[in-house]
């Protein structure tokens, strides 16, 4: 990979992040940025968006199965919901994200998947899941 000025990964991380987490989601974020977390968005941006998702080394499918993995591992649920939608944008299914928390269940804990399930509940409703039995 070449190296690559701050500024270049900066922008690079910046057009990366937002074709995986959407505009909406990214200018939301950005116009939240504080003194205390310039530093922090920056370092992000340049760093997990513009060198490591930025690899060729896997495409953004297979770096959205882990990143769910990891996040369901780790239990960082405030992150899951952002991810599931950068998972649908990467090309991945609904039941491929269930298969992905089964997965993850048998390695990480029921508890954890448990969550993650009720996490994509609430992040994808299902069609017609108005409470009303169909």
């Amino acid at each position: 990979m070449t190296d690559l000025s701050d500024s270049a990964r900066y922008d690079q991380g910046m057009s990366v992040r937002r074709q995986v987490l959407g505009d909406a989601h990214v200018d939301r974020a950005n116009a939240a940025i504080t003194p205390d977390t310039t530093d922090f968005q920056n370092f992000i941006t340049r760093t997990a968006w513009g060198d490591v998702w930025s690899r060729p080394g896997l495409d953004r499918r297979s770096r959205s199965i882990s990143v769910l993995s990891s996040l369901v591992a780790h239990g960082h649920d405030e992150e899951l919901a952002m991810h599931i939608r950068a998972a649908i944008t990467n090309g991945l299914t609904r039941e491929e994200i269930g298969e992905i928390f089964l997965q993850t269940a048998i390695y990480s804990g029921v508890p954890a998947a448990n969550t993650a399930f009720r996490i994509l509940q609430q992040t994808l409703p299902q069609p017609g899941a108005d409470g009303a039995a169909e």
